[in-house]
């Protein structure tokens, strides 16, 4: 105790029967604790009755602690203590010590609560963990409940310490013991409360601990045993599985596994959204939903399985909480939260979207938004705009479910942008409508007060970006009915206001002219961005934008998000996005929103493209050029050139889907449409040669130009022979495939209709090959005509100069189809693959025995230089059929993946690779190594970054690979990636050393690793230098 008076006035508060049981506290646990170098305290004792005195002297200590007391330093000391006692009895071979000593943790556990992570209770972890492998089921199950307690508040501990833990729990099997009791439940050996208690303390780890999750999701019996449950389950069950399995979809690749044979495990999700479950489990249900649809490849499985049960679901839940009196009861607004987050699914395009319009959505969204307190008393129809807009702003005020604004714009939003254009408004048109005026309002409102708002002030900025985007959504909704609406009732709320927008456009000046980067500045930008973005879509402002200098400040502007690389992503702005488990989730499906992490340049794009489509006319060029300029399509100033490079640079580099759409669009304008790429780039330096032609397209008036057949098949088969195209997969049989393959190399004809103009199929072909065409201004209606014919609907709709389709992929220029079935028919060459003795090879399309494919020289001479030389060079290997290829069948499956596509495969990520041996680790990284081996000797420059890069990365997540690969890649002479595998092993240096396992690389790879080691020693020592 302390000397102090301010001590002895703290233990005198503490009263004399806790100060006792203190006293008696200290002289039980000074019988077992003892300390080791001074320092380290240890409990030793073994005697059983010591234990026990100890177990119930801190049982009795703990039975006085109180909140007030807590806080004491006679108490903080005196835990410290009880936790090494704990630690020590934990380790008993007695059933009734260990019992009794479960019993006191569970108590010190509860006594403690948040306070437990004053203290270190990761002493606690190993021995609890250890014993849930105990024979007998109620120290299991007393072990499980604490440890779990701990487990829990472990969110709020440091990452050294949660790495401490995830590695106590790979020493102690944790995870495998607890997999094991749950399928022993299925024999009858374990009670249901074991079960219960051991799934909530699995749950817990798959929550926090990503590489937990693979040995559990890719368990099939205890799978099959989960199903099992699911099929009839009570309320109990679905408590604890509707958690577990939402924490296993923590994992995108287990969520996708789960969906794979789910249907009882959906059917079981949506009865326990069900208005007859309790608000908890109902609650758990949609947050396991929510999981399946984090990616759109999820949600459009769940969707395909049960969609209308889940909107059904979602709509009763969103109306259904009402108190007697009418109004929202408080203790269901988590229950709305939940709701309207999976609500969100509505992000992704799909027939879902017709049963929330079906069930009436709109309607429910407006009693939500005005809190059920605003009702017309007379038909809308009869109202004027005017005082609807009165009417609504009432009811905006009284409503005070704040938090469920942000969703409700967003879940409106996205119900705009996906709206079809043949949306009919007759059965949605009156409380559409008051939701539209509501957004409106609630948007000018936020417009007025941006510039009062700090900049630095996040709060305010993320409760206002969904109504920005919802409005923005709202205007360019391809429904005329919603834009048409939003536009007008916009327009009236907004009666010429000015001084707004010269503050939207001063932010974006101010920022690309200080050339500085502030986070907060920048999401401020991308609120102000969406907001000009909504005025541009009022024809009224547009005139205003451009007389201000828009465009010139948004040229700039972008400008400075490509010089200075901005990198944000909507879940940095939209803080009701985030969610608990984000930081934790693992192998990600892509997810991404249309405009990715390039925000700003999106919609600074955006606007663009609205006031470039306003001013296209003629007699508006001098207006919309303002000096910049001279003519949109003649492009004779170099500001214009200088547009057009940018434009390019977006549109064919590797930014988001929507930026790269907004960028070729306002192309579109200049007479340039499509996406280039170095691929098509490649294909249409073939076509302008002529070489390697096999068909030739005869116009009317007898001018002709020659294609090839294999290009066409995967680009434009509209153009190809009649009856020469395989209908089907199931015509383009081997024998008549090999047929093809076989047939004198005689050009074929095909003569096109009189209606053909040349120069439009000229343009039309080479859009075709390179997936990019410019320069058709004066050809626009007849290719028009053209596309449509071939039914090129991608072309056709870049030249109608409609909006690219909100979530449209990248028309990216991609010739792999020309590798399945159908392309066999037009293939020319056989790349050969190295034989190996385990493969055993079967073909279709020929009687080879050897690893080998089909493909077409067209793409090989556009895509290699080396083998273009071949082609070209007269030899006898020219001519033949066969090209042996020195590497194996992964190899050239991935190479050739590349000729065609542009992009080599990715090996298998995230969990999967992580728990892979590193014997399959290394065959899923041989054929990178040998590909950088082939690149320099097919001058495959860009295959060969690729490969390093890959490899690389791989090294970096698996230490102990580069031991392997180090001799692979010095086999085949890659000393790049020799000296990235000797980087990578040289913290393991010492270990590798000392236990002798260097002595099986040559002695110049040893040096090399212990030269890396050196260089890594003396960064680190540097490093703490400093």
């Amino acid at each position: 105790m302390k000397s102090s008076k301010q001590g002895a006035k703290k233990n005198r508060s503490l009263g004399d029967h806790a100060l006792t049981l203190h006293q008696r506290l200290y002289q039980a646990l000074n019988l077992g604790i003892k300390s080791y170098n001074n320092r380290e305290r240890k409990w030793h004792c073994t005697d059983v009755e010591i234990q026990r005195l100890a177990l119930r002297s801190i049982s009795a200590f703990l039975d006085c602690i109180s909140p007030e007391t807590s806080e004491h330093s006679i108490v903080k000391d005196s835990i410290n203590d009880m936790l090494v006692a704990l630690e020590g009895i934990l380790q008993s071979k007695n059933e009734a010590i260990l019992r009794m000593a479960i019993n006191v943790t569970m108590k010190l556990v509860d006594v403690l609560g948040n306070s437990i992570l004053q203290y270190y209770v990761l002493k606690l972890v190993h021995p609890l963990s250890s014993l849930l492998s105990f024979h007998d089921s109620h120290v299991e199950v007393s072990c499980s409940i604490a440890l779990n307690q701990i487990l829990s508040k472990l969110s709020l501990w440091r990452i050294k310490r949660q790495e401490e833990v995830c590695t106590i729990l790979r020493e102690t099997n944790t995870v495998e013991h607890i997999v094991r009791g749950l399928l022993d439940f299925t024999t009858g050996t374990r009670s249901f409360e074991y079960f219960q208690e051991m799934a909530s303390l699995l749950t817990t780890i798959l929550w926090r601990w990503p590489p937990f999750r693979y040995p559990v999701w890719s368990n099939g019996k205890l799978l099959q045993v989960l199903g099992a449950l699911c099929v009839k389950p009570d309320s109990s069950a679905a408590v604890v599985l509707l958690p577990l399995y939402s924490a296993l979809a923590l994992c995108g690749t287990g969520a996708m596994k789960l969906l794979e044979n789910g249907e009882a495990l959906l059917l079981m999700m949506v009865h326990c959204m069900g208005c007859s479950q309790p608000d908890s489990i109902r609650m758990e249900a949609f947050k396991l939903a929510q999981g399946f649809a984090r990616s759109q490849q999820g949600c459009l499985k769940m969707m395909s399985l049960c969609c209308e049960p889940i909107v059904q679901a979602i709509i009763s839940a969103m109306s259904g909480c009402k108190s007697s009196s009418g109004k929202i009861a408080t203790h269901k607004v988590p229950l709305l939260v939940e709701a309207c987050r999976l609500a969100l699914i509505t992000r992704w395009a799909g027939v879902h979207h017709i049963f929330f319009w079906k069930l009436g959505v709109h309607q429910i969204l407006l009693d939500l938004l005005l809190s059920n307190s605003y009702k017309f008393k007379t038909s809308q129809h009869f109202m004027s705009l005017k005082d609807l807009l009165a009417t609504v702003q009432e009811g905006l005020n009284s409503s005070h479910l704040l938090v469920l604004r942000p969703y409700i714009w967003d879940i409106l939003g996205w119900l705009a942008i996906h709206c079809q254009e043949a949306f009919n408004p007759d059965t949605h048109g009156c409380s559409l409508n008051v939701l539209i005026s509501c957004a409106c309002l609630v948007f000018v409102d936020a417009i007025h007060s941006m510039r009062q708002v700090a900049q630095s002030d996040i709060s305010y900025i993320s409760t206002h970006e969904p109504i920005s985007r919802a409005v923005f959504m709202m205007i360019y909704s391809p429904c005329q009915y919603i834009a048409t609406h939003a536009k007008d009732i916009l327009s009236e709320v907004l009666m010429s206001e000015k001084v707004n927008l010269e503050y939207l456009l001063g932010t974006l000046k101010s920022t690309s002219d200080d050339n500085k980067y502030r986070a907060f500045g920048n999401i401020q930008i991308a609120l102000n961005l969406m907001g000009l973005a909504c005025y541009s879509g009022l024809s009224k402002y547009q005139s205003v934008i451009i007389k201000s200098g828009g465009i010139k400040i948004l040229l700039t502007f972008i400008r400075w998000c490509l010089k200075n690389d901005v990198s944000m992503r909507r879940l940095s702005i939209a803080r009701h996005l985030h969610h608990t488990s984000t930081e934790t989730i693992c192998c990600c499906v892509d997810n991404e929103d249309w405009e990715g992490e390039d925000i700003l340049l999106f919609f600074s794009l955006w606007v663009l493209a609205e006031l470039v489509q306003s001013s296209k006319s003629a007699e508006n060029y001098p207006e919309l050029t303002s000096g910049l300029v001279d003519h949109l399509l003649e492009l004779e100033s170099s500001e214009g050139q200088i547009l057009i490079s940018m434009l390019q640079q977006i549109c064919g580099g590797t930014f988001s889907a929507g930026p790269r759409w907004y960028a070729t669009y306002i192309l579109s304008y200049f007479g340039c449409y499509g996406f280039p790429s170095k691929l098509g780039k490649r294909i249409g330096e073939a076509h302008n040669n002529n070489e390697l032609a096999d068909l030739k397209l005869i116009l009317a008036n007898g001018e002709s130009v020659r294609v090839h057949d294999v290009i066409l098949m995967v680009r434009c088969p509209s153009l190809l022979p009649m009856g020469e195209f395989p209908q089907n997969e199931k015509t383009c049989d081997g024998f008549a495939a090999r047929q093809n393959i076989e047939k004198s190399k005689e050009i074929r004809e095909v003569r096109l209709s009189a209606h053909v103009d040349h120069q439009a199929l000229l343009k039309l072909l080479e859009f075709v090959y390179t997936g990019y065409v410019e320069g058709v201004t004066d050809l626009l209606k007849q290719l028009k005509i053209l596309a449509r014919r071939c039914n090129l609907q991608t072309l056709s709709h870049m030249l109608s100069g409609k909006r690219p389709k909100w979530d449209s992929a990248i028309a990216c220029c991609d010739f792999t189809p020309a590798l399945g079935p159908a392309g066999c028919y037009f293939s020319d060459v056989i790349l050969e693959a190295k034989a190996t003795e385990v493969m055993h090879w079967t073909c279709s399309v020929c009687s080879q025995s050897v690893p080998h494919m089909h493909v077409h020289k067209i793409i090989l001479w556009a895509s290699c230089d080396y083998l273009r030389a071949l082609f070209q060079s007269g030899m006898q290997d020219s001519y033949s059929q066969t090209i042996r290829v020195p590497v194996g069948w992964e190899a050239l499956w991935k190479l050739v993946r590349w000729f065609y596509s542009d992009g080599l495969p990715k090996p298998i990520t995230g969990c999967l690779w992580d728990n892979m041996d590193l014997e399959p680790q290394l065959h899923e990284l041989q054929p990178y190594i040998e590909l950088c081996w082939l690149a320099e000797f097919w001058f495959l420059e860009d295959v060969q970054e690729n490969c390093l890069s890959i490899v690389a990365s791989c090294l970096e997540s698996s230490r102990h690979l580069s031991f392997k690969v180090i001799s692979v890649a010095a086999r085949f002479s890659q000393w790049k990636i020799v000296e990235i595998a000797a980087n990578c092993m040289a913290p393991l240096f010492p270990q590798l050393r000392d236990s002798g396992e260097l002595e099986a690389l040559d002695e110049e790879l040893v040096d090399m690793v212990r030269a890396a080691y050196v260089r890594c020693s003396q960064v680190g020592a540097s490093d703490h230098s400093e």
